[in-house]
């Protein structure tokens, strides 16, 4: 059988070469499940529950195109955990386990007839939140 998506499993390190600092973990919200009780989004394989991880990327051209804040998808029956902070009043160093980009078409800029400004676009998920190790550390020195 032919997955619903193309998956391209990715190395922390090549997604996130300066690291990441965690900013939040919510929900995603299904909006055509809006006002009801449960209105959480599920995963269309799994049926699991679907977060979204607020990640400060801190490679410095991510700043420059305004890329710095990542959101990256965790399908998990629970909340994922930010780690502790290692550094008081700074947000947490964080990696993701078994990350992955998935390609879509971005056709907003499509507007009627005419000139279509289609693009590809990648989203980001993950099986979990991690502390750092010391290999991204190393790396990012």
């Amino acid at each position: 059988m032919v997955p619903s998506s193309f998956k391209v499993p990715v190395p922390f390190g090549y997604a996130f070469p300066r690291g990441a600092l965690g900013l939040s973990v919510d929900k995603k919200v299904d909006f055509s499940k809006r006002g009801q009780a449960d209105d959480q989004e599920r995963d269309k394989d799994t049926g699991e529950r679907v977060w979204v991880v607020e990640v400060m990327d801190l490679d410095p051209m991510a700043a420059k195109f305004r890329r710095d804040r990542v959101k990256v998808k965790i399908i998990a029956p629970h909340q994922p955990v930010l780690p502790a902070s290692k550094v008081p009043g700074y947000p947490p160093a964080i990696e993701f386990v078994g990350l992955v980009l998935v390609p879509w078409v971005d056709d907003s800029r499509c507007k009627g007839a005419g000139d279509c400004k289609a693009r590809m676009a990648f989203s980001m998920r993950a099986e979990d939140i991690a502390e750092v190790s010391a290999s991204v550390v190393d790396s990012a020195a």
